[in-house]
């Protein structure tokens, strides 16, 4: 199960998640984001201290909203992963692409 909760709207979108984002949730994740960013433009963050366990398919979100952020000329960023989460992003070359923080 994941939580969702933005957490600031200015001048960035700051998410904060927690629980588990997988290939049942991963297009309830992307559709709450993208809501969220449609209603109100800006550059994306997601705190994801709280963040317990993604999948390959939450890989490939994360990817999804980042070529939809960069074609409107935003950009986003991926703070506090937890060291295995991260080391997902750096098993598939992600941080070469995506910004991210701690």
């Amino acid at each position: 199960m994941q939580e969702l909760t933005l957490l600031s709207r200015t001048p960035e979108l700051i998410f904060g998640l927690s629980g588990e984002i997988d290939s049942q949730n991963a297009d309830e994740f992307y559709t709450e984001v993208i809501e969220a960013y449609e209603n109100a433009p800006a550059d994306l963050i997601f705190d994801c201290a709280k963040l317990a366990f993604i999948d390959s398919t939450t890989l490939g979100t994360f990817v999804k909203i980042l070529k939809k952020l960069q074609a409107d000329g935003r950009r986003m960023k991926i703070r506090n992963l937890q060291p295995r989460l991260k080391k997902l992003f750096v098993i598939c070359a992600l941080d070469t692409i995506m910004e991210i923080e701690g």
